[in-house]
Order: C-alpha cells, then structure tokens, then sequence
C-alpha cells in the first residue's frame, strides 16, 4: 500500500472526550517527515496546549520530538529522541520502560495515529502489536501504550487499547492521514 504524498496542512476538530482543534503542518527533509502542530482542548474541565515538532525519519519511526504543553499557568517542555530500534530517551535520560516502542503517541493528537499506519503498511486482516511512547496533554507525562492495529479495508483500520477499555474503527484518506477517530476527532482540512 502507498500513500499520496503529504500535503502542507492538515486539521482536527476533538469530538467527544473533548473540545479543541488540532492543525498540523508537513514537510521533509532528507531524515523523513517532519511535523509542527498544535492542539488545544478542554477536557474533564481542564483546558490545554501542546505544540510538537517530531521528527521521523524515511522509514517513518519516530526519531525526535520536542513537545510544550501548558495547563493551569504551568509550562512543561519534554524533548524524546529515538534510535528507530526501540530505545529511548526522555530529557535526555534512557527510558527502559519504552523499550520496543517505534512510534510516538501524543493523547493531545489525533494526527500521531497517522505514523504506525504509515509505518507497518498491513494487508488485510492482519493485526500488530504496535506499543508507543505515549506523552499524556496534561503534564507531559511520558509512558508506554499497548496498541493494535488491523488493517480492514482501503483506508479502514480497527484500532484497540486495551489499558483505557477502548477500541474503535479508524479511517484515513489517500495521504494515510486519520479523517475518523470516533469520540475523539474527525478531520475538517
């Protein structure tokens, strides 16, 4: 499966757990896609914001992120970086508790779900584990997200995470970017 090639911009409406907007901007350099967003939410009666710039290099694993998120007058900076075999560092101290991971999951994002579908190109009816560095919009906390993915049709992919009880079914367009996150987002650029 190939992907149309990613255009400039793209944006999120949060639907359902939350409300807010999300706007990515694209480009590559010679490393792979790069990516500078924002997104911004209430949820739970807590506003947020969190900026990213992620890095991934040809392969689409993620290599690097510098991400800002402010909540309740409090500004937090967390820079991750990535050897693309499943090592990590978080602030630049080894996170053993990664180990494995290849993608990187903001819970501010819907975007974030675009980088296994890249990276794993499924056929039909196969399910992977895909377990991410999962950066919570709140704090910034840094964790590991157990994660499936199953590939159900052009452009249609069961997603489940089994420590938050959920499961839905995701839809992307032609770039391999979401358009349907059920209770979460729906795509309007």
């Amino acid at each position: 499966m190939s992907y149309a090639v990613l255009p400039s911009v793209a944006s999120w409406r949060h639907e359902g757990a939350r409300a807010g907007f999300e706007v990515a901007f694209f480009a590559a350099d010679d490393r792979g896609p790069r990516i500078e967003g924002t997104t911004t939410a209430t949820e739970d009666g807590k506003s947020w914001i969190v900026n990213y710039e992620i890095q991934l290099d040809r392969s689409w694993l993620t290599r690097s992120a510098r991400i800002t998120g402010r909540s309740d007058d409090r500004t937090v900076v967390t820079v991750i970086e990535a050897d693309g075999m499943g090592h990590w560092q978080v602030d630049g101290v080894a996170a053993p508790h990664l180990q494995g991971c290849l993608d990187l999951d903001l819970e501010a994002s819907a975007m974030t779900n675009t980088f296994p579908v890249h990276r794993l190109r499924l056929p039909v009816d196969r399910a992977v584990a895909a377990p991410a560095a999962y950066v919570r919009a709140i704090g910034l906390a840094v964790d590991r997200l157990e994660q499936t993915y199953s590939r159900s049709g052009e452009g249609q992919y069961n997603y489940a995470a089994p420590e938050f009880n959920f499961a839905c079914h995701l839809v992307y367009d032609q770039h391999g970017l979401i358009l349907e996150y059920p209770g979460i987002a729906t795509r309007v650029h």
